[in-house]
């Protein structure tokens, strides 16, 4: 007797390239949700009102277990980038900024604020 090939029909959607300059991660007793987010200031000469802020965040949830074995993948991912391309260190300007900003905290109206939307 011949087996009969079946076709499957895949559709992929690829989705969009996503650059994210802060992260949160949270967790509830089933899921871990890592939130990435994008800010970035905008200019708008019609706003009288000062500057605008754009914020883009895509949310993954993954269960425990697979959270854990993506922090795994991400650890041998970056020990084999460090073995390659030498240690990552913090930039020197971040070290200035973060050593400014415990000096003279940023507020608005008494408010501290993040550096981003300082």
């Amino acid at each position: 007797m011949e087996k009969q090939e079946k076709q499957i029909n895949l559709n992929i959607n690829d989705g969009e390239s996503f650059f994210a300059n802060e992260i949160s991660i949270n967790f509830n007793p089933s899921n871990f949700f890592l939130d990435f987010k994008n800010i970035s200031p905008r200019i708008d000469p019609r706003n009288q009102s000062g500057a605008t802020f754009h914020l883009k965040h895509n949310v993954i949830l993954l269960d425990p277990y697979t959270f854990k074995q993506t922090v795994s993948l991400i650890k041998e991912t970056l020990d084999r980038y460090e073995k390659e391309f030498g240690k990552i260190e913090k930039p020197k300007v971040l070290e200035k900024l973060e050593k400014k900003q415990k000096s003279e905290p940023i507020t608005k109206k008494g408010v501290s604020v993040p550096a981003y939307l300082g």
